[in-house]
């Protein structure tokens, strides 16, 4: 037995002839290398949408693009050139043919009569794939719509605006009955609150929002059954406080909102003028059109008056008498109520003003004010109000403006439904509204919507260009137009199992599920053209045994030689695709940061791969039987010797 093994493996290391190595190299050369340069442009081309999107998807998406093309580059110049080196220093012994690879024998033994069923029925697979293309497309209508996939920061940012004229004492007492009844919910882990606005130019926060981080305990802590959006629920079910309107979001996001839109809330309808009057009626009318949409969460228009100043007019006929000017005035109301600044103390690299003014007591209210003491010449201290009239008046309490016009706002949330359908929805309200607008004024939907209009304008323009330029790159390829549309209609029926994947998971359109979908058109096309490659390398051997003989070839010899041309090169097929699979299953059971945007990519991607394939396999020889038959008919080279369907 140790001999006969011996024996074998002597034979089986025989090395094989320079002139044997060449022949397989250079078939192989032929066969593959421009396939390889091909596929790898038509992938790269592919990615042109993603290259081309701006604002945060682009930064989002646009790695995943680059890397991909850059190992596609690289790997593209390493199968050209470096593995036929390989080839020539590592094969060595007897090729086994591919019938004696017993993994190969057994997909060739299911395939095979599965794709003589399907050659066969010809006329019946083109109608059923047809009528799983149109179902995809009814599926497709009925699919939602979203700029991004919510991510989940693990935590909420409670946001509600109370009356533009309250209190410092009444925001504090507000703040803390909010924190205490966030706090008694059983999944919320800290709360941390603030009212008004820092120190700093960059934060516009009026006195009357308040903002509340609120951190979640970690999931398997949370009540059974319980998600995220019924904390939501709950906490706002708790909060229902006079006088004050809740507004719930995520941190992290919602600055990304604010520094990009401008408005902190998924939906903003900015409306401009001349007179912030006009526009407060405005934005109230549309606030009340809006009341009762579904999946409109969290309305609030922005207020535009209710504020509430104090107006110290001098009286100039009055101060004239006692010897005193407007700046006296001025002085003693910067000193009393906004405080002086006296001197600056140093404390090591710190720098701290030292300001004065008056105590609490005298400067709490109207009468107090009344009776601030004004120093005269003549007469000694006299009240304010003698010299001044001090009252309260109203006004706005912040004044909004962008491109050089006065603004307000609407803001309101999405959830428990997609955003496409419910701005949709607000705009079909608002449409007879806004054919009556005063002249001079108009309305501007902004926030996320905003930037999902700009994401399917820039892939809107650059598909059909795209689709375009791999049309010809594959025409360019076989030189013929038939065999180029043989391998472009893969797409659409390519795309049937990835809508079939995110209609059943209830994934929304956006930004990240298109990403999915272009990297699966680069996919297919790929798969479809190495199915064409063999296909044609088998109708190449047919023609060499029949071109030049009189001998008719009958519809069954055309058959089996695309059956050839199919099953015999079914495992690098196989290959090509179960490498992207095994790579993209994996993240369906992902979890974590990350999670949201990475399954809305990998669901069309996997249920396309999956449809793509079985239609390359299946399909693919079909269609071009059909195509073959039709050239043979006009040549007169073929005989129907057997009735079809």
């Amino acid at each position: 037995m140790k001999g006969k093994l011996l024996k074998i493996f002597k034979k089986e290391r025989d090395p094989l002839s320079s002139e044997e190595k060449l022949k397989i190299i250079e078939s192989s050369s032929k066969l593959v290398g421009p396939g390889v340069f091909y596929s790898t442009i038509i992938v790269i081309a592919s990615f042109l949408p993603v290259f081309l999107l701006t604002g945060m998807e682009g930064k989002l998406f646009s790695p995943l693009a680059y890397t991909k093309s850059f190992i596609l580059i690289v790997d593209a110049f390493l199968a050209i050139t470096l593995t036929p080196v390989l080839i020539s220093f590592l094969l060595k012994g007897k090729l086994r043919p591919e019938e004696k690879n017993p993994i190969n024998s057994q997909l060739e033994a299911i395939y095979t009569p599965i794709l003589t069923f399907c050659l066969k029925w010809r006329k019946s697979v083109l109608g059923f794939n047809i009528v799983a293309l149109l179902i995809g497309v009814l599926m497709f209508t009925r699919l939602g719509s979203e700029f991004m996939p919510p991510l989940d920061e693990s935590s909420i940012l409670f946001m509600p605006v109370t009356l533009p004229d309250v209190s410092n004492s009444e925001v504090k007492r507000i703040l803390q009955v909010q924190d205490k009844l966030i706090k008694s919910v059983p999944e919320v882990d800290h709360v941390l609150g603030k009212a008004g606005r820092a120190n700093t130019a960059t934060d516009n926060s009026p006195i009357s929002m308040i903002e509340t981080i609120i951190l979640l305990k970690p999931q398997e802590e949370w009540r059974e059954g319980k998600t995220k959006n019924d904390i939501i629920t709950e906490i706002n079910n708790k909060l229902q406080i006079p006088g004050v309107a809740n507004g719930f979001t995520q941190p992290i996001i919602n600055r990304i909102n604010m520094l990009s839109t401008g408005i902190r809330t998924d939906v903003g309808i900015k409306i401009y003028g001349a007179s912030l009057d006009t526009i407060d009626v405005l934005s109230q009318k549309i606030k009340k059109t809006l009341e009762g949409t579904s999946g409109v969460k969290d309305l609030y228009s922005e207020p535009i008056t209710g504020g509430k100043y104090i107006d110290i007019e001098a009286k100039r006929e009055v101060i004239g008498r006692y010897g005193l000017s407007i700046d006296d005035i001025n002085n003693v109301v910067e000193a009393a109520i906004g405080g002086m600044k006296l001197t600056t103390t140093i404390e090591g690299r710190q720098r701290f003003s030292v300001n004065a003014r008056y105590a609490q007591e005298y400067r709490n209210s109207l009468d107090a004010l009344k009776k601030l003491q004004v120093q005269t010449m003549q007469y000694g201290p006299i009240p304010l109000e003698i010299v001044a009239d001090v009252k309260i008046s109203d006004g706005p309490p912040m004044i909004n403006s962008e491109n050089a016009m006065l603004r307000g706002s609407v803001l309101f949330n999405v959830r428990e439904r997609d955003l496409g359908s419910t701005v949709k929805e607000a705009q079909k309200k608002l449409n007879a509204m806004m054919t009556k607008m005063p002249k001079g004024y108009y309305v501007e939907w902004s926030g996320q919507w905003e930037n999902q209009i700009r994401a399917n304008k820039t892939l809107s323009l650059i598909l059909p260009i795209v689709v375009v330029i791999i049309f010809l790159i594959l025409f360019f390829t076989y030189r013929s137009m038939k065999e180029a549309l043989i391998t472009m209609i893969t797409v659409p029926f390519a795309l049937i199992g990835g809508i079939f994947m995110v209609y059943f998971y209830g994934i929304n359109l956006s930004v990240a599920v298109a990403v999915g979908f272009i990297a699966l058109f680069g996919m297919a096309i790929e798969t479809a053209m190495l199915m064409t490659i063999y296909l044609n390398e088998s109708m190449n051997k047919m023609v060499e045994k029949y071109g030049n003989s009189k001998e008719v070839i009958t519809e069954e010899t055309l058959r089996q030689y695309i059956i050839d041309g199919s099953a015999k090169r079914l495992r690098p097929k196989l290959m090509t695709v179960s490498v992207s699979l095994f790579g993209l299953i994996p993240i369906l059971w992902a979890t974590g940061a990350g999670a949201d945007v990475m399954l809305p990519i990998t669901v069309p991607l996997i249920g396309g791969t999956i449809t793509s394939t079985i239609y390359v396999l299946l399909v693919t020889p079909v269609v071009f039987e059909m195509v073959k038959l039709r050239e043979l008919k006009t040549n007169g080279k073929i005989e129907i010797l057997d009735a079809k369907e």
